[in-house]
């Protein structure tokens, strides 16, 4: 089981069969899976999905969870309800060949994969086509959709609502519907009656009671994090019982047929080559290199520091770095022998009073910067590394000052979006041009200006030219707002551990 801020948690082994009605392992061959999607963003579909997980993790069978989009709370809620590491779908980051090599990866050690979708349905980067949606994922990944419907305060509208969204697209399978939010048992008898009545050809696997209790608490910047959620395996074992007890679980995955192989046809990677020859979105690993030493690359790993994409510390460590967690909230040392340090982001505007208590903390990783050795740190990691932070009541807590920068809290997001990176001139991702697509989403700001410190990022997002500074060099110090995604170029990722073996190299 993956307990709440472990940072690195093995994937657990899982077969390649299938189950029959008794929900056991049989002779019948092939993961199979699903995808959860919603009617809209807040209809519930983060409960089935969660519950959903956690019901068939606890019955035996290896489920991998996967997270439409670039969102990094939940895979870490994924990862406590089924005890394997969440992982990201995103083909825009990572193009849809990068993107579907991730989900055939861990998908092949599994029982069932549960796919959590974003937004509605049909919902992504534009109002006039499936870019982006939760519609278009499951097609290329050849998955059927189970939707889930608010049926608040509905009955034969409820219908009307759930048939729009079946025949909106004749090429999306569907496996079926689930009703979120009955108000009593008579509502839901109303539901059903409704939906007998006018889809009798449709599936309807059950209506859930509302039960409000059981959603997962938010703030800004989305869910509570996993790490910081001490209620999470209690909830998801209610989820699950929620779910168990209106749905009949063996009976649905028995009509989930096993997917299709995922390497064929299905959409294009954006066509860019980059730097070191390889395309981007083409989900190649880096080789890991012809060098007898492991460079140590320290990786920040709290509750201060919890957003990574699982896929990076696969490919950093596919290059043939050693990753090592440390506690910027708990320890006072860094870890021995490190090469590099990869910051992450998270929340340390909520933590920022404790990080600042921890002097002996940031001096250690203050004189790590100044060393020379590489360090990549980003959002909340890049906020570590400014002179102070501004929390949200306003109050000025001192950080590393690696940067000479200050961010201070906002009430609403200061930005939000994909984003493709160029760099101006060599850094540890590569040599100049080289690109790495990411996502950025932040309530802080800069504060007091930027023009001391070289900016080296070009950046575009979905809708062309973003003219602000991005992409702070200090030294060998790489600082961003971007949450960047080595899948989107892997290369990347090699160049990051081949500067931190460089400089160790340097150093023996």
């Amino acid at each position: 089981m993956v307990q709440r801020g472990e940072g690195f948690c093995a994937l657990a082994p899982g077969g390649d069969l299938g189950y029959g009605s008794s929900m056991q392992k049989t002779e019948r061959a092939g993961p199979r899976g699903l995808v959860i999607g919603g009617t809209r963003s807040g209809c519930g579909k983060t409960s089935v999905a969660l519950g959903l997980m956690r019901a068939l993790s606890r019955r035996g069978l290896a489920v991998q969870a996967m997270k439409a989009g670039p969102d990094f709370i939940d895979p870490g809620h994924h990862a406590l309800a089924t005890g394997r590491p969440g992982h990201n779908l995103d083909d825009w980051m990572c193009g849809a060949k990068g993107m579907r090599a991730v989900f055939e990866r861990y998908a092949a050690g599994a029982d069932v994969v549960v796919v959590e979708g974003v937004m509605g349905l049909f919902d992504g980067f534009s109002a006039t086509d499936e870019a982006g949606s939760t519609a278009r994922l499951a097609k290329l990944l050849g998955l059927p959709v189970l939707l889930v419907a608010d049926a608040a305060s509905m009955a034969r509208s409820a219908a009307a609502l759930v048939g729009g969204y079946l025949a909106f697209d004749p090429d999306l399978p569907f496996c079926g519907v689930v009703l979120n939010n009955a108000g009593s048992e008579s509502h839901a008898a109303l539901l059903r009656e409704a939906l007998a009545a006018a889809l009798p050809a449709t599936r309807l696997w059950g209506v859930l009671p509302r039960r409000p209790e059981l959603a997962t608490p938010s703030r800004h910047l989305g869910l509570l994090t996993a790490e910081d959620d001490i209620d999470a395996l209690t909830r998801l074992d209610r989820l699950a019982d929620w779910l168990e007890a209106a749905l009949d679980l063996p009976a649905l995955l028995d009509t989930l047929p096993p997917f299709p192989p995922v390497g064929g046809s299905g959409g294009d990677d954006p066509p860019r080559r980059v730097q070191g020859g390889a395309l981007a979105g083409s989900g190649a690993a880096p080789q890991p290199p012809e060098a007898s030493y492991s460079p140590r690359i320290g990786v920040a790993r709290d509750r201060a520091f919890c957003f990574y994409y699982a896929e990076n510390l696969r490919l950093l460590e596919a290059a043939g770095a050693g990753l090592v967690p440390f506690s910027p909230l708990a320890e006072g040392s860094l870890p021995e022998g490190l090469d590099g340090l990869y910051l992450g982001g998270g929340y340390p505007e909520l933590h920022a009073g404790r990080l600042a208590e921890n002097a002996a903390m940031r001096r250690a990783v203050r004189d790590f910067c100044l060393s020379g050795r590489p360090v990549l740190a980003e959002c909340g990691g890049f906020m570590y590394l400014m002179e102070s932070v501004a929390d949200g009541e306003g109050r000025e807590h001192p950080m590393a000052g690696v940067f000479p920068l200050r961010a201070a809290m906002g009430e609403r997001f200061a930005a939000l979006g994909y984003r493709e990176v160029t760099t101006r001139e060599a850094t540890l991702l590569g040599p100049a041009g080289t690109v790495v697509r990411g996502h950025e989403f932040h309530y802080s700001r800069l504060v007091g200006g930027s023009g001391a410190v070289p900016a080296v990022y070009a950046m575009t997002g979905r809708k062309g030219v973003i003219d602000v500074a991005e992409g702070f060099l200090a030294g060998r110090t790489l600082g961003s707002y971007v949450h960047l995604h080595f899948g989107s170029n892997p290369e990347a990722a090699r160049q990051f551990v081949a500067a931190c073996r460089e400089r160790a190299g340097e150093e023996a």
